[in-house]
């Protein structure tokens, strides 16, 4: 999970791609870059850290141009350097091309030695954004003609990219002296969307992860990227776009809805708000169906992304709802933090219950999901202590059983607490009285009534049916030995303010 922004504005970009980038930030807590394109030069700012920590004024005067791309990233294994994968990524050959990613490829090891025996390319880093940006910089080099680069060129090489590449990719990409170009993987896994605003000086346009990042600059929604879709936008402002993929189909991952995305935000059409909702009233029924006995005294939810399934539950149910935990909200988020046992300090420093809501009552805590467990067993612990009778626990997600290979850090079996284990053995572990899980039927509906129109979701860390069709057993032991093994990233180019000035191919 990473967030990615493209703006081709009529003034200088510097500070809407500053502002969505802190917008976006629950998208990634470890590194976070910004590169601008004045004529054929880009400048580059990037490094490890939160997008506050990142900028400084100085850096902020140095990103010139009315264009540019913007990436927060999130740790996964292995990065111990968050330096050398933070994006946007740089190649200068055939173009200067910059680009930023969320996603994973899930052919990435392959890709890489296509690049250096056939394409006589060279990846610096273990990043498959790097590797993604090169074949991106092949494919472009082969689809131009003459050295001009056009639109239908542009879409050429998509499409090629199309053809290589598999698993799940969103992308952002400027082409020095061209412009402003983004796609989506033909699946739709991970969402992309893009608006537009009208000014004196002309139309302004943003591509960003989440449709928050348009409202909250200014920017009107005018649609999702379509799956395998391609959209271009040159120096001048003008919008070209094209479908780039022979067989295209809308999966957008379910799990952005649970837990990654922005309640305020609409994906595919989708109001992440409103699913949340769905989600507790489907909670709400089977509890009341197969659970009458448990006597439950009020609802209290685990900040923040279960407050709407919480809410609905207890209204469904006509239960009180109180707020039992206290955030602190300068501490990042659990889930996307490396370590065990940095993410089991981080919760008694994130949350601290209030007694007074606790003691004497049985209490049903809802959380939008039980991944590794570390979080849900610190939490009922907390409860008891401040005096809860009993503790449910309901989680708005199915159990997470299998790894996620597209871009969110659930690689291993090992690390996931419902992988061999039944309700009751998940129970005991997270020291809850009863525990309570959403039916994965239950959540493709909750989704589904947002947007009848997306029927189709990727639902593989639920169900372990992978939607690209090439993930196999050998693929996942890969992943887990590598993480297992706690490889570490090569040394690459630190974090300091950097002048590209690339000429294009004339």
């Amino acid at each position: 999970m990473c967030g990615i922004l493209g703006v081709v504005a009529q003034s200088s970009a510097n500070q809407l791609l500053y502002d969505g980038l802190l917008v976006l930030q629950h998208r990634g807590q470890d590194a976070s870059g910004i590169v601008t394109a004045q004529g054929n030069t880009f400048h580059m700012q990037k490094g490890g850290g939160l997008v506050r920590d990142v900028f400084r004024t100085r850096n902020m005067r140095a990103l010139a141009g009315n264009m540019g791309i913007a990436h927060v990233r999130y740790p996964t294994a292995g990065s111990a350097e968050s330096t050398a994968e933070a994006q946007p990524f740089y190649v200068n050959s055939p173009f200067g091309i910059v680009l930023g990613h969320n996603g994973n490829l899930t052919n990435a090891s392959q890709l890489n030695q296509e690049l250096f025996r056939e394409d006589l390319r060279h990846v610096n880093t273990n990043s498959d954004s790097e590797v993604l940006l090169n074949v991106l910089a092949h494919e472009l080099q082969r689809s131009t003609k003459k050295n001009q680069l056009d639109p239908a060129a542009i879409f050429a090489a998509v499409a090629g990219v199309h053809q290589r590449c598999r698993g799940a990719y969103a992308v952002v990409a400027m082409i020095a002296g061209y412009g402003l170009l983004a796609f989506r993987d033909p699946y739709g896994i991970r969402p992309l969307v893009f608006g537009s605003v009208d000014t004196e000086k002309g139309s302004e346009y943003l591509v960003a992860s989440e449709s928050v990042a348009l409202d909250t600059l200014g920017f009107k929604l005018v649609r999702d990227i379509a799956p395998g879709e391609a959209v271009f936008i040159d120096e001048g402002g003008n919008f070209y776009s094209k479908q780039c993929a022979a067989n295209p189909t809308l999966n957008p991952c379910i799990f952005e809805y649970v837990y990654l995305a922005r309640p305020d935000s609409v994906m595919d059409g989708i109001s992440v708000y409103e699913t949340r909702l769905n989600m507790g009233e489907s909670l709400a029924d089977k509890i009341n169906k197969d659970m009458r006995h448990l006597d439950i005294d009020v609802v209290i939810p685990i900040p923040d992304s279960s407050r709407p399934s919480a809410l609905q539950l207890a209204n469904r149910l006509g239960l009180n709802f109180r707020e039992g935990f206290v955030k602190n909200r300068y501490i990042g988020r659990t889930f996307i933090m490396p370590g065990q046992q940095q993410r089991r300090k981080s919760v008694r420093q994130k949350l601290n219950a209030m007694g007074v809501e606790f003691q004497g009552k049985n209490v049903l805590l809802v959380d939008d999901s039980i991944v590794r467990g570390t979080t849900s067993r610190e939490i009922v612990q907390m409860a008891k202590e401040a005096g809860a009778n009993k503790v449910y626990f309901a989680s708005a997600a199915p159990p997470v059983r299998f790894p996620n290979v597209y871009g969110i850090d659930m690689p291993t079996r090992q690390e996931l607490i419902a992988t061999g284990r039944n309700d009751d053995d998940i129970c005991r572990e997270i020291g809850a009285d009863h525990l309570i899980y959403q039916d994965l039927e239950s959540l493709k509906r909750d989704v589904s009534r947002a947007n009848p129109l997306v029927t189709r979701y990727e639902t593989s860390c639920f169900d372990g049916q992978y939607i690209t069709g090439d993930v196999t057993a050998e693929y996942l032991s890969m992943i887990e030995a590598r993480r297992n093994s706690g490889l570490s990233l090569p040394q690459t180019v630190s974090s300091t303010q950097l002048d590209l000035n690339l000429v294009s191919v004339d």
